[in-house]
């Protein structure tokens, strides 16, 4: 009998540090290293995912084939050094910083990957940008597609598109460092008052309540874009080549002050950029993949990459019409490349044939993306036992058609089951869910459960054989990655005097039927739920749409703000009993907050939040 062939695929040292396995080409474990060791965006080396991938999969690291490295790591120091000397002497802050890291580890990544996991084969490095057309891809439903990779920066590279074909990626133009359509939008998430590389979504949640008023100032001062969709950004306005920050006095000025400082309240104007950088973003975007299509002729489009993330766009893009079908990788960002380097190393290293025997029956190879650990219900009895916490065990209908009641009475629910998803969204394994037409739901979802701002829109997760009788949509969309709006035939118009408002007054209008999950624009973030990919979260959503005729339900990750989502039983009942949430379900356990002990925490969230 023939060994199995075991690829291991790391992504590390940047942010958003991931370990991905491969048997024989198929996904059998992912997962982000942060759901472990409960540091956001964790970006050190995986050791935990690691061990979980190959727990998962019953091996050794002496059963690998192949390990995977996501980028060059020689590379992009290649960059650095080469940015630093251009931006002397103004980069030695900078150089200072992050040199002596590069010398003392990044530098020497295959030792470290050999020490860490215990491991004395091959190791190979895909750039990073390979790593994300791969991603994209060979997880794809599509035998030959066009892709387009788009983030801040790789080594050089920050957007590049080809085409894929069979177990081949064939690399056609790229954009390179410093003109960065990720590190534009960046730059409005520092200057807005939002985290780099993790507040962009809550810019692009902002942006339909302001107005684009400073498009044109962004096309004729920052960007010089072509009709191919590239483009050059002038760089006189940017400090993230040489110094700590985003942007400069230059920009300061030319938008009228310095950056918002963090958590302090939202003006008109930063309502105004974030709607003005997403229709740049939009546009830049549509450019690109129309210019795709002529070059390569291709009547599928996939995308990967920290700006395909930006789910407004893609729907836009899906909308457009350019290509009959796009596909996004549900784990877009850094944490994809490590799925990416080893599926680079599957098909473009070890020359393995791409398998669609049972293609009418799979609608892509990423499983619904649900590739993280899993607890049985002995693994849950085991941890609610030791701990003495008390709960009522249910079979499946009784599980399902209770929790259904319960969110028709307006409770809000921990729901914890299967295995964990691996990406950014919780798609029903990992989520807090609710009752999408109690209109006061977002609200407090945001400021009970949530603790962040009440601006934040949250996603809909219905029924895949109903989602175009409510949002306009032909399609499914699985990972959470499109945004359409709802139907108009759900949607509530307006009065006179609410159409007046403008900014934040806009927050609690009631637009639809679901206003819990339609935004200030009357659109939403999707998540179709299919039978086969979640059985249980669709047995859940139908009971709740037997019982109230309506087949959507709130959905948002289950963590708190600042946390990551969670990963084990004990994660779930901390989150349970930090927060205002009514009810926690494990697999099958019940769990009832007024039921539970006394919850003795050290962490004051109200109060590092600063909510009322």
């Amino acid at each position: 009998m023939q060994k199995p062939e075991y690829i291991l695929g790391i992504s590390a040292f940047y942010h958003d540090s991931a370990a991905c396995l491969l048997k024989n080409g198929e996904i059998i474990a992912a997962a982000q290293e942060e759901r472990f060791t409960r540091i956001k965006q964790d970006h050190n080396f995986p050791r935990r995912s690691v061990q979980y991938c190959l727990k998962q999969a019953g091996i050794t690291p002496e059963d690998l084939t192949l390990v995977a490295f996501y980028d060059k790591p020689l590379l992009k120091f290649s960059r650095l050094l080469e940015t630093y000397l251009q931006f002397a002497p103004r980069g030695l802050s900078s150089f200072i910083k992050s040199v002596p890291l590069w010398l003392s580890e990044k530098l020497w990544m295959e030792d470290i990957i050999k020490k860490q996991i215990g491991y004395s084969g091959r190791v190979i490095f895909p750039e990073h940008h390979e790593s994300h057309a791969a991603s994209a891809f060979f997880a794809s439903p599509f035998e030959k597609a066009a892709f387009l990779t788009v983030d801040g920066v790789g080594e050089w590279a920050t957007t590049s598109y080809g085409i894929g074909d069979g177990n081949s990626l064939n690399l056609m133009a790229e954009i390179r460092f410093p003109h960065s359509l990720g590190l534009l939008y960046s730059a409005f998430t520092y200057y807005t008052g939002f985290k780099v590389n993790s507040g962009e979504y809550k810019v692009m949640g902002l942006a339909p309540y302001g107005e684009p008023k400073y498009v044109d100032l962004i096309m004729n001062e920052l960007v010089d874009l072509k009709e191919d969709g590239s483009f050059i950004m002038n760089m006189k306005y940017f400090d993230y080549c040489a110094g700590l920050t985003m942007t400069n006095q230059a920009f300061n000025n030319l938008f009228g002050g310095p950056a918002r400082v963090p958590e302090t309240n939202l003006t008109q104007k930063d309502l105004d950029l974030a709607a003005s950088i997403q229709v740049v973003t939009e546009n830049i975007i549509l450019k690109m993949a129309a210019h795709i299509k002529r070059e390569t002729g291709e009547k599928f489009l996939c995308l990967a990459g920290g700006v395909a993330l930006n789910c407004v766009a893609n729907g836009k893009l899906l909308q457009s019409g350019i290509f009959e079908d796009i596909w996004i990788q549900p784990a877009a960002g850094d944490a994809g490349g490590a799925l990416g380097a080893a599926l680079t190393a599957h098909y473009c290293e070890l020359k393995n044939q791409r398998a669609f025997t049972d293609r009418s029956k799979r609608k892509d190879f990423q499983k619904g993306s649900y590739l993280g650990p899993e607890y049985t219900n002995r693994d849950i009895q085991e941890f609610l036992d030791s701990n003495k916490l008390p709960y009522t065990f249910v079979q499946d209908a009784e599980l399902y058609r209770s929790i259904a009641v319960k969110l028709e009475e307006g409770k809000i629910i921990g729901w914890f089951q299967g295995r964990m998803e691996f990406g950014p969204r919780a798609l029903g394994n990992r989520s807090i869910i609710g009752d999408a037409r109690n209109r006061a739901m977002q609200k407090q979802m945001n400021i009970k459960i949530k603790f962040r701002e009440g601006f934040r829109p949250f996603a809909p997760s219905v029924l895949a054989e109903h989602i175009s009788e409510w949002f306009s949509i032909d399609r499914e969309s699985p990972y959470m990655l499109l945004v359409a709006d709802v139907n108009p035939a759900k949607q509530r118009e307006m009065t006179e005097a609410e159409r007046a408002l403008w900014g934040i007054d806009k927050l609690n209008i009631i637009r639809s039927e679901i206003p819990a999950v339609t935004h200030v624009d009357y659109s939403a973030r999707i998540q179709s739920v299919n039978k086969e990919d979640n059985p249980r979260y669709h047995a859940l959503i139908s009971e709740f749409y037997k019982l109230t005729g309506c087949p959507v339900i709130v959905n948002t990750s289950f963590n708190v703000r600042g946390e990551p989502i969670v990963e084990s039983p004990l994660d779930a009942y901390k989150c349970f009993m930090r927060t205002d949430l009514d009810i926690l379900v494990l697999g099958n356990y019940i769990l009832v907050k007024e039921q539970q002990p006394v919850f003795h925490d050290t962490i004051n969230w109200k109060e590092i939040y600063e909510l009322d």
